[in-house]
């Protein structure tokens, strides 16, 4: 019989024992696979979503909250800034993009974003069916959007007062889905987007504006340089139109032309206007900071779990030599090596300890899962469905407290005598 087997069947003959160990590591392994799972993929929103965005400027208030509404879209916006503040800054020689945004509104729980074509080239937006966003009350929704609400070109919707569902429905008008985009795996994907006059005119303020438009008569596609008239680099007036200074935005996404403005920009904005600049690195350093005292500390706690279960791996090893003095001796007498009898006790702490990281890995997985499924925000909606490579750090580290529980029972079975053990027998 192979050693394999051996251990198996040694392990299977004390079930209860064997099975509280196996739960002791998946328990700490399930821990550290939901927090290695769930900081990569908030890390990973966090760096998808504020990608080549230096700077966010919107109504003076928390820097965070500026940067969560108008990043990453799950927190309420600080206020509005005039549209005239706006449009100065954003013609700024040390500016190179200034990207609007409007919010106030939402559908179902997905946000309405008012905003113009540079936000198309910020995030690299693509179509997998209709059109961009063109007119007063066009929409162009994410492919989370379309699939969630199950929303198609030309599909009509009414949006609700505010950011969370169960607002006031803005009845007089309905928006028109004119496009769905391709899945971009970043915020995007959850956004209704449009522009900027459709969202004051469902607000009751500002006419109607139709110089967003994506396509010609002829249906050609142009790029948002092509279509504002401005080169590549330089800034034009957010938003253009008749009393269109009278008018408020929530923020702008504004990325440097060079980079002296990384010192001198923000402390112009903070010092010299009514407004406020925060620093999407910056802030999202300081989120990290304060969700990295919380992950640390169940860090620790799955480490201290996965050390007691090594600790009663090696006690359940080493009884169960005990109890199996006389057997082993046999297995001696009948031919087995030391070498054989060291390698079925060490196989042993390897298969509860593998058996337990795998399980602890699957269940991590599931719970991760089952989190994500009961998050109101779908923007940071963690996924089970995902898996790392980092995880196979784990099971290496469940591989050698296996090793290192059982080195000493196995020793101690290597060392055994047989003629003593025998003439007791």
């Amino acid at each position: 019989m192979s050693p394999l087997k051996i251990s198996c069947k040694s392990l299977a003959s004390n079930p209860m024992t064997s099975l509280l160990n196996i739960l002791l590591i998946a328990f700490g392994t399930g821990i550290l696979t939901i927090l290695l799972l769930a900081s990569n993929q908030i890390s990973n929103k966090l760096e998808s979503n504020s990608k080549d965005i230096d700077l966010v400027v919107g109504a003076k208030g928390s820097p965070l909250q500026l940067i969560l509404s108008s990043i990453f879209y799950v927190d309420f916006p600080t206020g509005n800034i005039p549209l005239k503040d706006a449009n100065a800054l954003a013609s700024h020689p040390m500016v190179k993009r200034a990207v609007p945004l409007a919010l106030g509104d939402s559908y179902s729980g997905f946000r309405i974003v008012g905003t113009d074509t540079s936000f198309i080239n910020l995030y690299a937006l693509q179509l997998e069916s209709g059109k961009f966003w063109n007119g007063n009350f066009s929409v162009t929704i994410g492919s989370e959007v379309s699939r969630a609400l199950n929303l198609k070109k030309g599909d009509t919707f009414h949006g609700a007062h505010g950011l969370t569902s169960g607002g006031d429905t803005h009845a007089e008008h309905a928006y028109v889905v004119a496009g769905v985009l391709k899945k971009q795996h970043n915020v995007s994907d959850n956004l209704i987007l449009t522009d900027i006059p459709s969202i004051w005119n469902m607000h009751g303020s500002g006419e109607a504006h139709n110089d967003e438009a994506h396509h010609d008569e002829a249906g050609h596609d142009h790029t948002p340089h092509e279509m504002t008239g401005r080169r590549p680099g330089t800034q034009r007036e957010l938003v253009a139109g008749e009393h269109a200074d009278d008018k408020e935005i929530t923020s702008l996404l504004i990325q440097y032309h060079s980079p002296m403005a990384v010192v001198m920009f923000p402390r112009l904005v903070n010092q010299s206007t009514n407004m406020q600049a925060a620093s999407p690195a910056l802030e999202t350093a300081r989120l990290f900071s304060l969700i990295g005292v919380g992950v640390d500390t169940l860090q620790w706690f799955a480490i201290l779990i996965m050390l007691i279960a090594a600790i009663s791996v090696f006690v359940s090893l080493f009884n169960s030599l005990k109890e199996r003095k006389y057997d082993i001796a046999v297995m001696r007498v009948m031919g087995a090596s030391r070498y054989r009898i060291f390698l079925i006790v060490i196989l042993e702490g390897v298969i509860l300890s593998l058996l337990g990281a795998i399980i602890g890995i699957a269940i991590g997985h599931i719970v991760l899962h089952l989190i994500g499924s009961f998050q109101e925000t779908s923007q940071a909606r963690l996924s089970g469905m995902i898996f790392i490579y980092k995880e196979a750090y784990i099971v290496l580290a469940g591989l050698i407290i296996g090793i290192i529980a059982s080195i000493l029972p196995a020793i101690q079975a290597y060392r055994q005598d047989i003629a003593a053990i025998l003439s007791r027998g």
